[in-house]
């Protein structure tokens, strides 16, 4: 798992991989939308997806504890990774 962000301030993109921890990913998401009211989730494959979806979950638990109610936008997004483009999910994860 790891973050990206542009300088003009655009809110990160928390990537998700076949690997990441769902911990680690679920505070990511919870601290990025603690601080924003918002955030990006990226993943690529079956496993990924699987990792990014339980980390959501666990992250809306979370933000349940801190009196947010969040909501899960998930829609297909083509990504360039090394010259090739690949279909990616997102979601996009704002207050319900």
């Amino acid at each position: 798992m790891h973050t990206e962000s542009d300088e003009t301030g655009h809110i990160d993109t928390i990537k998700v991989a076949a690997n990441s921890r769902t911990s680690a990913v679920a505070g990511a998401i919870a601290g990025v939308f603690r601080e924003h009211q918002h955030a990006e989730v990226q993943a690529i494959g079956a496993s990924a997806v699987n990792q990014a979806v339980k980390a959501l979950a666990l992250a809306r638990g979370y933000l349940n504890e801190d009196g947010f109610e969040i909501a899960c936008i998930p829609y297909f997004v083509d990504v360039e990774i090394d010259g090739k483009v690949r279909t990616a999910i997102r979601f996009i994860v704002d207050k319900h």
